[in-house]
């Protein structure tokens, strides 16, 4: 590939970025097309049931699409949806040649798309900045080839690893530029994952507050026992919460009742597997997944924060470390009562440092315990 091709795959890229926060829960997709080594047209997928990122690069170039070579960062569709497919949009517009970064995961496309380009006589490649591309949508390829969505933790701490005082004073620990960067972090993911623990001690909103008409991420709240208060602050905010407890004990009549009372303020409410004050975060994870949910935002208390950890479920740390001590008496980052020799530790790589404000986040990616002696 050229230096032109990588910069035209590098701008439909940049595109894709675009639509970070609204595509869900359809994949992020930037599209370029390009004729006589001008740029002719270019678009990106905006939300669910709008067109999508190639139809949109087709309409701005109009009648110079004819010949054009399209630059996608991923490969064009070929089955109906909400949308027609885009091999039919590049077919009609006349394009010569398309160039996609990755073939779709999607079980409905993978690899079919291009070759009903192929068959249209168009010819075309794929593996082009495939790293870049597969960095725009870990969810979208996560849930297509397991089912399940990319779990990210979101952590704030003191510099000597304190998340609040031995009191449970916690606010604030990091600055505003910090928080407003959880802001874009919830945007992206498709729900925001927490347990009833930090429900009851702090009452959270669990929304986004960007601005815009972005949609809400579901809220999901772990409460095994149906704990959660009918007047909590969520339930009375735009967006959905879904309230999840694991089975009740024989005996418990109490639960239903519960249940009732707090979908009567809103809120869906439903039983996974469990066993009864905890619930299976693999369950709840492919019950997300088989939901459409790409990307969960984890932000809890160290329990669940450790559980889902150890559990190996998490994809991506982020913590944000603000430049502060909160003493020896204050609370650390999990709950992970498990690792009692230095062979149990959990290996982490580091992916990305940089400053947000006056605070340090911290982009790791769980590897595996090092079972060394």
């Amino acid at each position: 590939m050229s230096s032109d091709e990588r910069r035209f795959m590098a701008r439909a890229i940049q595109l894709a970025w675009r639509g970070r926060y609204t595509t869900h829960p359809n994949p992020r997709v930037g599209c370029v097309l390009v004729r006589d080594g001008e740029i002719v047209g270019e678009g990106y997928h905006r939300r669910a049931g709008e067109p999508h990122a190639e139809r949109n690069a087709i309409a701005a170039a109009g009648e110079r699409a004819r010949g054009a070579c399209a630059y996608v960062t991923l490969e064009p569709c070929c089955h109906h949806g909400r949308t027609p497919p885009c091999t039919d949009g590049l077919i009609e517009a006349g394009v010569r040649r398309v160039v996609a970064a990755m073939v779709d995961p999607n079980p409905l496309v993978a690899g079919q798309g291009l070759r009903a380009l192929e068959q249209a006589g168009i010819e075309t490649c794929s593996g082009l900045l495939e790293g870049e591309a597969r960095a725009l949508n870990p969810g979208f390829i996560r849930r297509m080839s397991s089912g399940l969505p990319y779990v990210r933790c979101k952590l704030a701490m003191s510099l000597d690893g304190r998340t609040a005082m031995a009191s449970g004073e916690s606010k604030w620990i990091t600055g505003a530029e910090a928080r407003a960067d959880v802001q874009r972090l919830r945007a992206m993911g498709d729900a925001i994952l927490t347990g009833i623990g930090t429900v009851l001690a702090d009452d959270p909103s669990m929304n986004v507050r960007l601005g815009g008409d972005g949609p809400q991420p579901l809220r999901v709240v772990l409460d095994p026992r149906l704990h959660m208060p009918e007047q909590a602050r969520m339930l009375a905010l735009p967006g959905r919460t879904l309230v999840v407890h694991a089975p009740a004990p024989a005996g418990d009549e109490a639960l239903a009742g519960r249940a009732e009372r707090l979908r009567g303020a809103g809120a869906e409410v439903r039983e996974l597997p469990g066993d009864g004050s905890r619930i299976d975060l693999g369950a709840l994870l492919a019950h997300l997944g088989g939901r459409g949910v790409n990307e969960v935002l984890i932000e809890a208390g160290a329990t669940l924060a450790g559980e889902a950890l150890w559990q190996g479920l998490v994809d991506e740390l982020v913590i944000y470390a603000a430049p502060h001590l909160m003493g020896s008496e204050g609370r650390g980052l999990f709950n992970m009562p498990q690792l009692q020799r230095m062979r149990d530790r959990v290996e982490l790589d580091i992916a990305d440092l940089r400053m947000v404000g006056r605070d340090l986040r911290i982009s790791v990616r769980p590897r595996r315990r090092t079972g060394e002696e």
